[in-house]
Formats: C-alpha cells, sequence, structure tokens
C-alpha cells in the first residue's frame, strides 16, 4: 500500500513533575487556576504526530510518505527520518516560521499537560495531496492526523473528490474544531482513530451518536489506555484487543501513534483488523517503555518474541515472514 501520513511536524519538549497534578488541584478553585510545577527533568526529543507515525511504519519495513510543513530547523530531522525509511520529499518548508513545538509535563499517575505551538505547522493548509499522488504513482491510504485545522479539512475534501481513501485522526484537534469542521473531518472515512475521551467528545460535538457514527465511517478504532483496543464495524460484533505487557512504563507520549503505526503496516500486510490492532498494540508497548517517541528500538526476533507471548503462536504465525526477512 502507498500510505501517506499527513499531521503535525513537531519537537517534544517533555518534563516529569514528581507529584500528582491532581492533588494541586483545589476544586473550588477551578475556574481561576494559577498553578507553576517545579520539573526535575526535560528531555528535548522529535515528534508530532505525523512523524511518529511514519517512523513506526518505516521501522517494521514500510515507506510511508510523510505530509507536513516544518520550518527550515527540520533538516537534522529529515535525515534521521529518512534514514528510518519515511520518505519526506512532500515536507513542506516555511521560509520564516520554526517547527512546531509539544510541551508536556507528565506526573507521576502518568496524567498530562501540553501545549503546543503552532509555528510551520500553519502553512500545511497549503499543502495539495494531488501532486504527492502523481509523484509515487497514486495514493491507497492518506491518514489525516492532528495537523492545521485548515489543512484538516482541505486534505479530507480534497480525499472525497480525488477518490482518495482516508483514515480520520483528528486526536489533540478535536479541542479547536467545532462540530462543522469535525464532521467534515470525520464523515466518509474509511477508518476512525480515537480514544475513549475523544470518541465521546466527537459525539457531543457532531451531534452524531455511536450508531450515526458507524454508518458514517468504515471502521472505527478507540484505544482505551491499559485495556487495549476496541475495533467497531456496522452490523458486526466488536473486536476487542488486549495490550501487549510491558516491562516498565516510562513515559506514555505517543504510545496512540505507535499503534496507528503498528495498525496501518497491519492493513498494508493485508492482516485481519484484530492481528493489525495486536500489531499496534505491540508496538505501542515499546513506546509506552522510553522515553520520546521515537527512542524505540525493534529487534525482529525479540519483537516476534513478545508478540508471540502475548498473542499466541497462530498471530506470530501470520506476521513472521513479513517481520524477519
Amino acid at each position: 500500500m502507498r500510505i501517506a501520513v499527513a499531521g503535525s511536524i513537531a519537537t517534544d519538549h517533555l518534563m516529569t513533575f514528581p507529584g500528582r497534578f491532581a492533588d494541586q488541584l483545589v476544586a473550588e478553585q477551578l475556574h481561576t487556576v494559577s498553578l507553576s510545577f517545579l520539573v526535575d527533568t526535560l528531555d528535548i526529543r522529535r515528534g508530532g504526530v505525523a512523524p511518529n507515525i511514519a517512523f513506526g511504519m518505516g521501522v517494521l519495513g514500510l515507506r510511508p510518505v510523510l505530509v507536513g510543513a516544518a520550518g527550515a530547523d527540520f533538516a537534522e530531522y529529515r535525515s534521521w527520518l529518512e534514514r528510518n525509511n519515511v520518505d519526506c520529499r512532500s515536507v513542506h518548508i516555511s521560509e520564516t516560521r520554526h517547527t512546531a513545538r509539544f510541551m508536556c509535563t507528565t506526573d507521576e499517575d502518568h496524567n498530562q499537560i501540553a501545549s503546543f505551538y503552532t509555528g510551520a505547522m500553519a502553512e500545511a493548509r497549503n499543502i495539495e495531496l494531488k501532486p504527492i499522488a502523481d509523484r509515487v504513482g497514486g495514493l491507497d491510504l492518506v491518514l489525516i492526523g492532528a495537523d492545521d485545522p485548515q489543512a484538516m479539512v482541505r486534505h479530507t475534501q480534497e480525499c472525497r473528490t480525488r477518490g482518495y481513501a482516508f483514515a480520520a485522526d483528528p486526536s489533540q484537534q478535536l479541542a479547536r474544531l467545532d462540530g462543522h469542521d469535525i464532521r467534515q473531518i470525520v464523515d466518509g472515512a474509511a477508518y476512525l482513530f480515537t480514544n475513549e475521551y475523544e470518541a465521546a467528545l466527537i459525539e457531543s460535538k457532531t451531534g452524531w451518536d455511536a450508531e450515526e457514527l458507524l454508518t458514517r465511517v468504515g471502521t472505527r478504532i478507540t484505544t482505551l489506555g491499559s485495556k487495549g483496543v476496541r475495533i467497531e464495524r456496522k452490523g458486526e460484533a466488536p473486536i476487542l484487543v488486549g495490550c501487549a505487557p510491558e516491562t516498565t512504563k516510562a513515559d506514555p507520549t505517543g504510545v496512540g501513534d505507535a499503534f496507528r503505526a503498528g495498525f496501518l503496516t497491519g492493513l498494508s500486510w493485508e492482516l485481519e483488523l484484530e492481528r493489525a490492532a495486536q500489531l499496534g498494540c505491540m508496538l505501542a508497548t515499546l513506546v509506552i517503555e522510553t522515553v520520546g517517541t521515537q527512542e524505540y528500538e525493534l529487534r525482529p526476533h525479540d519483537f516476534l518474541q513478545r508478540f508471540v507471548g502475548a498473542y499466541g503462536d497462530e498471530a506470530g504465525a501470520d506476521i513472521r515472514a513479513r517481520l524477519v526477512n
């Protein structure tokens, strides 16, 4: 499959707070919060939803096309991604803005408070998909992740107009988008990715209940945190997939992106939906065991062994040839 991954390109500034956010919140004063958290660590990492997903697909052997906007400071990041099998030729480089910044603080319960500086991402709205499709010989699927809101709407509209299958993954931008824009981004998607909270927010803002959403998308994939993933299709029983056990919990940032990378890779490998979700969950486990979204190392034989341990011999047989050859 020729898959384009559109979304934010950013660097992550990841901090840890040695306490609980909840202990600092006064219920009667939530309307006037003024807090500063003294953090113990700062890690500056590569990030952005589109490179995170594309990187995961790349280490699994695919060559996804990265679609997004970055600043002139993207050169080193580009080199890293290209070394990991990501096609960066369609990244738009701003002449005036820096690459976007994600600033996130995580507490001891793995709750997070974050801010996002748009920067060059605002220029993603100027990107057209057709020249990209022409360059790579067509697009089988376009994942439209969190990005400049106008870019998300434009890419979705172009997919409909040109007949490109697309996956909707609005994630962090749901807070910014209104119901009209969310309906445009979601309606007609071959796949809709959300977590549980985002799923409820989509229903609230669009006015579409769960049943209505299943008539408007092909497959609905909802990540459930430690409970795994739920996959739904209209008229079919839900598929539930559990998480692969982790050896440690270092940092949850990028776990959802890794799941998407594994799931999309599974689709490209022509796996069944359940198996694709298992592949996504296994890759997500590697991310939660490391600090940073692209700092994990995928060792094929170790990965396969853990995958078999989590999901069984038959599951391992389905991915063995693709993974280790």
